[in-house]
This record gives C-alpha cells, sequence and structure tokens, in this order.
C-alpha cells in the first residue's frame, strides 16, 4: 500500500470499530556527501518512514507504528494502540475537528539537480577552503539534504499532505598561522540546491575561523556584549523549553504564571511563523491536522502566548496554537516551526565583548531554571578596533538576559535547530560576567 491507502484502510477500519482515530505517516529522505583531497570520499543515503495511528478509547490514549504497510500489519498495529490505550489511567482525551486540509509541496523542484552537481559543489567548497594557505586541515566538508513528507486523515475530519526540504554545505577546517591553531565550523542551507554558492560559503566560514586565530585570553570582568545570531540561536533554542505548552502542562516553566507580564525588554518580539514564505521548517499544518498561522509569543516584551497542541491546550485551559508535532513512530509533543526573534535597528558596540561562539550549550545550561554557564571565543573591542579573544567562561540567567537586550541586530540568519527552525539576529546585551585570565 501507499501511504494513502494505509491511512484509507486504518480510518475505515477504526470507524468500523467505533473508534475515534488518528493517522500520520511520515518519512525521511537523506543524502549526504564528503569531500577530501580533491575526490568525494563519502556517499550517504537513507530513507526511513512508517505509518502510526493514535486512538481514543473511553477517553484514553494508545499509541502504535509500523514500517509494513500490508493489511495484516495494519490490523496488527490497529490492535496495539488499542491495547495500549487500554493500559492507560489517564482520561479525558479526545481528538480535534479536523478538514480537507489539501496536499502541499513545499519544494519542489529544490533538491532536483543531479548527485553528480551536488558532488562538484562540495569539491569547490573544498577547494575553496583549501586556497587559503592558512587552512592546515579540513575536519569535514560536506554536502547535505533533507527530504520530508507527511501524510494526515483523522475519524474526526483531518485530512492532508505536504512535502518540504532543505540543502546545505558546511564545513570545518582547522587553520594556523603562526602557533595559533583555531578549528571552527559553519553552513549554509536554503531552499533549493541551486541557491546555494560553494566559494561564498567557503569565504564565510574562513572568515568565521580566521578570524580567531592569535587570540588571547579576555581578562576578567563585566563586560557589555553582543550575541552573534547563531548564538543567538542556542539561546532561543533553550528559551523555547518554558514557552512549550508541554513544559506548562507538566509545571515545569517559569513563564507559566507570567502570560500577560513583561518578561523581555520591549526590543524582543518572538514569533513562532510555519507560514513564512522563505521559513524552511514551513508547513501548512501540524501533526493533528490543526491548520498552520503566525502565533506571537513575545510582543515588545510582553508574553502573549505559549505554544500548544491540543493536549497541552486543554490542560493548560488555554488556546491551542496548532504546534502538534511527531513521527510516525512517537508519541504527541510540541515544538517550532520557524522560531524567529523579529529583527531590529541594528547593534553597535564600540567597547565590549562580541560573543562568536558558545561551546557545550546544551551541558552547560538548565533550560529550566535559565542558569547558563559555558565556555566562549570571542572578540573584544575597544575603541570600535576588535582583536580575538578565547579561554573564557560566561555565566548568565536566561531569564535575566531577556531583560538586558538593549538592541536588536538586522542579520536574520537561520539555522536548523531541532525538529525545527530558527531565524535569529544578533543581540546586545547590558553588562555580563566574562572569566577569564
Amino acid at each position: 500500500m501507499t501511504f494513502e491507502t494505509a491511512k484509507d484502510f486504518l480510518l475505515r477500519r477504526a470507524r468500523e470499530r467505533g473508534l475515534d482515530a488518528e493517522v500520520l505517516a511520515t518519512s525521511q529522505r537523506e543524502l549526504g556527501l564528503g569531500a577530501n583531497d580533491g575526490r568525494v570520499d563519502e556517499i550517504t543515503h537513507a530513507q526511513r518512514g512508517g505509518v502510526g495511528v493514535r486512538v481514543v478509547s473511553a477517553g484514553r490514549v494508545g499509541y502504535a507504528s509500523s514500517e509494513a504497510l500490508d493489511a495484516a500489519s495494519l490490523e496488527w498495529m490497529l490492535d496495539e494502540a488499542i491495547e495500549n490505550a487500554e493500559l492507560q489511567t489517564a482520561r479525558g482525551a479526545q481528538l480535534p475537528a479536523g478538514r480537507a486540509l489539501g496536499r502541499h509541496d513545499l519544494i519542489g523542484e529544490g533538491l532536483s539537480a543531479a548527485v553528480e552537481a551536488k558532488a562538484a559543489a562540495v569539491l569547490e567548497l573544498e577547494r575553496g577552503l583549501r586556497a587559503d594557505a592558512r587552512v592546515d586541515a579540513a575536519a569535514f566538508t560536506r554536502y547535505g539534504e533533507s527530504e520530508t513528507e507527511a501524510v494526515l486523515g483523522s475519524t474526526r475530519g483531518a485530512d492532508g499532505g505536504y512535502r518540504n526540504g532543505y540543502a546545505l554545505l558546511l564545513a570545518n577546517p582547522i587553520m594556523k598561522q603562526g602557533d595559533s591553531i583555531k578549528q571552527g565550523y559553519d553552513l549554509d542551507l536554503g531552499k533549493e540546491f541551486h541557491a546555494l554558492d560553494p566559494n561564498r560559503t567557503a569565504q564565510h566560514i574562513l572568515e568565521r575561523v580566521g578570524r580567531h586565530l592569535g587570540a588571547t585570553a579576555l581578562r576578567t570582568g563585566r563586560h557589555r556584549a553582543v550575541f552573534e545570531p547563531h548564538v543567538t540561536a542556542d539561546i532561543l533554542a533553550l528559551l523555547f523549553v518554558s514557552l512549550s505548552g508541554k513544559t506548562v502542562a507538566e509545571g515545569k516553566s517559569r513563564l507559566a504564571q507570567r502570560l500577560g507580564e513583561r518578561i523581555a525588554s520591549e526590543h524582543v518580539t518572538l514569533v513562532d511563523d510555519p507560514t513564512h514564505p522563505i521559513g524552511l521548517g514551513s508547513r501548512p499544518f501540524d501533526a493533528e491536522g490543526t491548520p498552520a498561522r503566525r502565533t506571537v509569543m513575545v510582543e515588545r516584551g510582553i508574553l502573549r502566548s505559549f505554544l500548544h497542541n491540543s493536549d497541552t491546550a486543554r490542560r493548560t485551559d488555554q488556546e491551542n496554537t496548532g504546534h502538534a508535532a511527531r513521527s510516525y513512530a512517537s508519541t504527541l509533543g510540541v515544538s517550532f516551526s520557524n522560531l524567529m526573534l523579529e529583527p531590529g535597528a541594528g547593534v553597535t558596540l564600540d567597547d565590549g565583548v562580541v560573543v562568536t561562539d558558545l561551546m557545550g550549550v546544551h551541558a552547560g545550561a538548565n533550560p529550566i531554571s535559565g542558569d547558563v554557564s559555558v565556555q566562549g571565543h570571542g572578540l573584544r573591542v575597544e575603541g570600535g578596533e576588535s582583536r580575538p579573544v578565547d579561554n573564557f567562561a560566561i555565566a548568565f540567567n536566561l531569564f535575566r538576559l531577556l531583560e538586558q537586550i538593549e538592541a536588536v541586530g538586522d542579520d536574520l540568519t537561520w539555522r536548523p535547530a531541532g525538529s525545527g527552525i530558527v531565524g535569529a539576529v544578533s543581540l546586545q546585551v547590558d553588562a555580563l560576567s566574562f572569566a577569564g585570565a
């Protein structure tokens, strides 16, 4: 069977058995090409997928999934979901009402170029890096692409499907100048393969890594700071934990009782927009079939909304924002799509530290308390002139940091994060504590 026919089969059998059911079929295709010493030395191609069912029986929820799409496997899967529901004690669950959602292709022919063209791109990226005499080695140089497809239907009327994906170039060069050795990585990603420019990516990565050569230790002290966009992306990914309806429903979010209150400076407007025209995480509906819409979480510093699926909305008596997330094999969760900090007028730093990299953010951060203590690299700015610094630690509280934001950049940058995409800009914050030499 196809995903469509498997969905129809399961919904028909669920109706015959008097059950409410939701069927979600998802697949993901990934291609990776690696370059080394002027040749493609690695090609990986993987495709995985299957169909999952969520049933509601007497207010109890059960899940099951299968990679096999024959009738016997689908019957077994439905039986398994019913048995799993009967084992649950929590009641009150129900599937959201749905409607026809259409079929959507959000990527078109964006990834349709021949593998030979993609191999040529990753080789050109490697040549661009090695043309710089400071490049001592390349830990990796890669082209990658990811394509996803989802088909959804429910006995409550939801029915739709969509396809999306993106391509990227990334590299991790090791650069050397005198006794100074630095290693770093960066990437460029887009909806279409042909929009990628290997030479542009190479120059961007060389600039990002090379500017740290000759770095000296930062002296301990308090400095005004600017976080570059990909550092901001890490911070936003941490903040999402407290803005997730799942965290709120579980009583773990410090922001749970603060709707309508100021939680950040007036420069901060944070949205999730699955309908963004160039958003790489865009989708027409969520994993329950709730139509996608732009949700403003923080508006000029005021907390306006959390992100919810139907279950977390019911448990918190708040609005379902259409942010249900799951694969065919997982249970219901909450996720963002295009999480974006809206750009501002720009940042200007005459004296302070530009934080360019934070190491081990997720190991050195507690997203519930908001406490962060990590190592970093950056640029010390004095009198408008900058020099590279490293070997410093930076400590702050995420929630206090939001209140200290003085300016927001106009340099919107998209980066993958978890199951979604983050659109981040530079942030300028009041004095932070840096521990260095």
